[in-house]
């Protein structure tokens, strides 16, 4: 006999409003539907009464943890139209910025994750590595969630201490290597919980498009640093993690392996950052004339898209439009769950990383 159980929109294993009605027979799902929307708040309509300043500061409230992402994205976006390059050292800085931010949300989610699993020890132990990562934004930045360091034309502060930042990549290469990787892959406790459970296929991840870590855990090999780079990601050597088991496990081994990548980017990019001014032009003598421009950013969820449309004499943009990966992603939790145990539903939900936030923008 089938039942429907609903998951949320309230729910301890949801970090924000969304609700899965699961249709199960005893203990086995069968099928699962998705609401979302219980969080709108208008951001793409409010950005279109705002100035190419005022819109920075909007867009990096879309999303708390890739809150850098969404700030150099419409940047990216803006500088197109206005025809505007960021000095060297700005691109470098918002490579820096971006995988700060990287590590510190999988960082978050491998937490996150150990919870769901009921490991306890392990949630703590991330959490403990992540405040290091959050120890360096707020040095940065001045501030432990919205950096405020991207502007049209390249960035608001300069990096004045890289050996900072390098000593903490030293500790935190060391906690993943000595500890997280090897508990996360070897432990009995969170092999069981994760192997085998919530599969995509690479034909199935195809199909529905997804991206980030999600498609590359089902053996897709995208990402925009490589594919499609920005800032000064073609300067970059660094390999893109990919696991083909498409399950929990191996979403989080590609995130645990991408942890040491980001490590390893950080380190080029600190000791090569070149010299040199931090943003081009002044701000109040900026003009964005008509046009469109289109930014895409591999943010740690996976690909975000900015197309942004600026009219003919006017201040402000006639039309803001962004794709989260969440939004792109969600879809396959449906597919994940089918056959899966009922008590597995919110770690394979979680296991994409979800930001309802984003999506409810």
């Amino acid at each position: 006999m089938s039942y429907r159980i609903p998951m949320g929109p309230y729910h301890p294993a949801l970090e924000e409003p969304y609700k899965l009605e699961l249709v199960c027979d005893g203990e086995t799902v069968q099928d699962a539907k998705l609401n979302i929307g219980f969080n709108f708040r208008g951001i793409e309509q409010l950005a279109e009464t705002r100035n190419f300043i005022q819109i920075v500061a909007l867009m990096e409230r879309v999303c708390g943890i890739c809150s850098n992402t969404h700030t150099l994205s419409i940047c990216q976006a803006v500088e197109q139209i206005a025809e505007i390059t960021p000095p060297p050292r700005a691109l470098y800085i918002r490579v820096i910025m971006a995988e700060l931010e990287r590590l510190h949300s999988h960082v978050l989610w491998a937490g996150v994750a150990g919870k769901l699993i009921g490991f306890k020890t392990m949630f703590m132990t991330c959490f403990a590595v992540r405040e290091q990562i959050m120890n360096v934004l707020q040095t940065i930045s001045g501030n432990r969630v919205n950096y405020a360091m991207n502007r049209v034309g390249g960035v608001n502060r300069d990096i004045d201490d890289p050996a900072m930042i390098l000593a903490m990549i030293g500790e935190l290469e060391k906690d993943m290597v000595k500890t997280v990787i090897p508990v996360f892959t070897t432990s009995h406790s969170a092999l069981s919980r994760c192997t085998g459970v919530g599969v995509l296929s690479e034909e199935k991840a195809r199909s529905l498009g997804v991206v980030g870590p999600t498609a590359r855990a089902s053996g897709l090999p995208q990402d925009l640093r490589r594919a499609a780079p920005y800032a000064a990601y073609e300067e970059m050597d660094f390999n893109v993690p990919v696991e083909h088991s498409g399950d929990v496990k191996a979403r989080l081994v590609v995130r645990a392996l991408e942890i040491l990548e980001s490590c390893s980017i950080l380190r080029q990019a600190l000791s090569k950052l070149p010299a040199g001014e931090i943003f081009t032009g002044d701000e109040s003598e900026m003009e964005i004339p008509e046009g469109r421009g289109f930014s895409r950013v591999e943010a740690p969820r996976g690909e975000v898209i900015y197309s942004v449309t600026w009219g003919e004499d006017t201040d402000t943009p006639s039309r803001v439009h962004v794709r989260t990966p969440t939004y792109i992603n969600m879809p396959a939790v449906r597919w994940m769950v089918r056959g899966a145990r009922l008590a597995d539903t919110p770690l394979i939900q979680a296991s994409i990383d979800p930001c309802y936030s984003c999506t409810d923008r």
